[in-house]
C-alpha cells in the first residue's frame, strides 16, 4: 500500500494538483509512509519537472503551480519530520530580487529549485533593499545569499549588495550567488560575487558546489 501512495503522491505533483499532493501526503501519513521518504518523492519529482522546464517540455505556469503542490505537501510532512529528527540539509539559502525590481518569477523558480537540492529557503520576495538582505542574514545565518535582478536599471544594486556587506562586515560570513536576465557570469565576477546561475536549474547547481567545495 504505502509503495501505491507513494507512486500516488509523485503523479499528484506531476498534475500540478495542490489539493490532491496535500491529501495523499496525510494518507502517506495515516499508512506509516516515512515522511522523509514521502518528502524526497516530492523534492525529486519537482527536480524532474524543474529538468522539463529547462528543456522547453513544460513552461512557467506548470512550474509555477507544482512548486505551489510542493509547498502543500511540504507543510503536511514537515512537522512530521522535525519530530523524528529533521532532514539533512546543506543550510540556509536567503534569496530576493534586489531593491526596485519586482519581478517574481525568475526568482521562484530558483527558490523551488533549491529546496530538493537540499536549502532551507528563506524567500524574501522582490524590491529587497540591501538592508533588508542583511538583517536576513543576522536573522537566519544562511550560508548562501542569493540576489536577482532583470533589469538593467536594477542591476547595479547587485553590485551595491556586494558593497555594503563588505562595509558592514559580513561579506565574508556568507557565500553570495547572483542571476537574472540582464546579468552575466562576467558581471558576477566583476562584483565579486561568488558564483552565477544563468537559470534555475545552474543555479541550484552552483549552489551546492559553493557550500560542499
Amino acid at each position: 500500500m504505502s509503495n501505491e501512495i507513494i507512486k500516488k503522491l509523485r503523479e499528484d505533483l506531476l498534475n500540478f494538483d495542490s489539493e490532491a499532493v496535500e491529501k495523499t501526503a496525510k494518507e502517506a501519513l495515516d499508512e506509516g509512509v516515512s515522511p522523509l521518504e514521502a518528502v524526497n518523492v516530492l523534492t525529486s519529482t519537482i527536480r524532474e519537472l524543474g529538468e522539463m522546464y529547462e528543456r522547453l517540455e513544460i513552461f512557467v505556469p506548470e512550474l509555477m503551480m507544482a512548486a505551489e503542490a510542493m509547498k502543500s505537501g511540504i507543510a503536511i510532512l514537515e512537522p512530521e519530520l522535525l519530530k523524528q529528527g529533521g532532514r539533512e540539509t546543506l543550510g540556509t539559502f536567503v534569496i530576493g530580487a534586489v531593491e526596485g525590481d519586482i519581478h517574481d518569477i525568475g526568482k521562484t523558480i530558483v527558490a523551488t529549485m533549491l529546496t530538493p537540492s537540499g536549502f532551507k529557503v528563506i524567500d524574501l520576495g522582490t524590491d529587497v533593499s540591501a538592508s533588508a538582505f542583511a538583517e536576513a542574514v543576522k536573522k537566519h545565518s544562511p550560508i548562501l545569499v542569493g540576489a536577482s535582478s532583470l533589469m538593467t536599471t536594477t542591476m547595479i544594486k547587485l553590485d551595491e549588495l556586494v558593497k555594503y556587506f563588505k562595509e558592514i562586515g559580513i561579506r565574508e560570513k556568507v557565500k553570495m550567488l547572483i542571476g537574472g536576465a540582464v546579468v552575466t557570469k562576467e558581471y558576477a565576477e566583476k562584483i565579486g560575487a561568488d558564483g552565477y546561475g544563468a537559470n534555475a536549474v545552474e543555479a541550484a547547481e552552483v549552489a551546492k558546489k559553493l557550500v560542499t567545495k
